[in-house]
């Protein structure tokens, strides 16, 4: 895994990764499996963001829940957050590389929490709801060396750490997922005539009331459902919970703050609808690997 790639919970014994949202370190991270790269075999994991993982190499397997996929020069996998992936599959093949990253990395955080198809259109693919949470694709030979150049360009760019090298590489990002969303056109139409909508007025609720108390009952109550189906749609969409998305959508607007304001914790804290300074600053460590006060003072430094 990446560096900034760490665990944070277990779910039925399975850890689950989050992409580590960190002010010195840019949201994105390209990994070439090779030998040394390569998990423990059997080592099952869970990301808690979005992951691409482009084939430019024949050979070697993927194993996802109790599919096992051959690979080939040109595959494309998309996968879906929440979902279960045996990544010892990444041990039997050197051709192919993971992109991980926070979807912070595609424009200002302090917006809606992904999956936000109104800000992020572009990541609507990772809802695709795949046995697995694998969504492949193919990429066309005549655009296989562009992916490959991107792909060494984004490298190029976490490399030199130049100026203005996060921009650089978000945008190289954002020409990959442009490709994406174009070949997998279809899922993303069908998706759009299932069950999306009520996703869209959950995310409506958070992004309009994260500013005070606010519950699961709450936000079931907003969208017309009882809060143990609202719980089992959005799971398995997503695969986060109501209260994630609660969560993150209030530490997404507390780091907005801590960086671009001189707000007390206290008012940060209320102004994320947390009227217990302690408990955001607990919470806020958490999700955050800092305290809000080691937070900003990160961020000045950088």
């Amino acid at each position: 895994m990446p560096e900034n790639v760490r665990p944070v919970r277990y779910e039925a014994g399975i850890p689950v990764y989050r992409y580590w949202s960190d002010p010195a370190a840019p949201p994105l991270t390209v990994t070439r499996f090779t030998a040394e790269t390569r998990p423990a075999q059997g080592q099952w994991h869970i990301h808690d963001f979005p992951v691409l993982i482009y084939v430019y190499g024949d050979g070697g397997v993927l194993r996802a829940g109790r599919r096992e996929l051959s690979l080939s020069a040109g595959d494309l996998y998309v996968i879906a957050p929440g979902q279960v992936v045996d990544g010892a599959g990444a041990s039997t093949f050197e051709g192919a590389c993971g992109l991980f990253f926070d979807p912070a990395a595609l424009g200002d955080e302090s917006l809606a929490p992904w999956p936000a198809w109104r800000a992020h259109p572009l990541l609507f693919p990772f809802l695709h709801g795949n046995p697995g949470g694998l969504l492949r694709l193919r990429v066309p030979p005549e655009r296989q060396p562009v992916w490959e150049n991107t792909i060494e360009a984004i490298e190029h760019e976490l490399a030199t750490r130049r100026a203005g090298y996060r921009q650089a590489a978000a945008a190289h990002l954002t020409l990959l997922l442009v490709e994406v969303a174009r070949l997998a056109v279809d899922v993303v139409g069908d998706l759009r005539r299932s069950n999306e909508s009520v996703l869209a007025e959950v995310f409506d609720v958070i992004e309009q009331r994260y500013g005070e108390p606010l519950s699961l009952r709450d936000v079931a109550r907003a969208v017309g459902m009882t809060p143990a189906y609202l719980t089992t749609l959005v799971r398995r969409r997503t695969g986060r919970t109501v209260q994630d998305w609660i969560t993150e959508r209030r530490m997404s607007e507390a780091r907005h703050l801590l960086s671009e304001s001189e707000l007390s914790i206290t008012e940060v804290a209320h102004r994320v609808g947390l009227l217990d300074p302690g408990y955001f600053t607990r919470v806020f460590r958490r999700e955050n690997g800092l305290p809000p006060r080691a937070w900003r003072a990160r961020v000045a430094a950088t």
